[in-house]
């Protein structure tokens, strides 16, 4: 690999961000801007099996620990606030069903939530309102955020499992139910085991996302 100035730069930018970096500031920070898809890519080469790598989250790249050792790497700390049931199934819906409105969300769930999860969600940046359904009462329609993304450590809302994958590593026969997306990205423990009403509920959803 042969390390020219604007590599340099984009080296140096990200590992000084302590947050993922926007596509357009990197380009902006290069001499020759038309070579930032050859340089981007050969820098994620350069580090693709190395301790760190270089990882593209939405429209933005950060340097993230190597997922063949983050194991090793984990600190375990108290949490201050866990994300609650509903909350999860909350955020579930959402991210396979985008844009939702809430009532919407309660008919998948089926039974009624307080402004909790919806405010829980919005405080750490993983929903925002996005417009309003053209319907009466033009309820406030809920989408997930690039903070989401990022979190999560994919590239789109489309990587996320569909429910064939789901079926596959066995979590919809073994897993509580609309929880298991969230599980699958950071590692939870389980809480309970699934009961059929939740896995009904969870292929429903999916399918109407992704038929297949």
């Amino acid at each position: 690999m042969t390390i020219n100035r604007d590599t340099k730069i984009l080296e140096a930018i990200l590992f000084a961000s302590g947050n993922p970096v926007l596509e357009e500031d990197l380009k902006s920070k290069m001499m020759n801007k038309k070579n930032f898809k050859q340089e981007i890519e050969d820098l994620k080469m350069f580090y693709e099996d190395r301790g760190i790598n270089l990882i593209k989250t939405g429209n933005k790249w950060s340097f993230r620990t190597s997922e063949t050792i983050k194991d090793e790497l984990t600190i375990f700390k108290k949490q201050k606030r866990k994300l609650s049931r509903a909350a999860i199934e909350t955020l579930s819906i959402i991210a396979y069903q985008q844009p939702i409105t809430r009532s919407e969300i309660e008919n998948i769930r089926g039974v009624q939530m307080g402004r909790g999860s919806i405010d829980h969600l919005m405080e750490i940046g993983w929903i925002k309102p996005s417009g309003r359904k053209n319907i009466p009462g033009k309820p406030a329609l809920w989408v997930t955020t690039d903070l989401f993304i990022e979190h999560f450590g994919i590239e789109s809302i489309s990587d996320l499992p569909n429910k064939n994958e789901l079926k596959a590593s066995g979590f919809l026969e073994k897993r509580s139910a609309i929880a298991t997306i969230t599980d699958i990205a950071i590692n939870n423990d389980p809480t309970e085991d699934a009961d059929v009403e939740e896995e009904e509920t969870l292929e429903d959803f999916i399918s109407k996302e992704n038929p297949s």
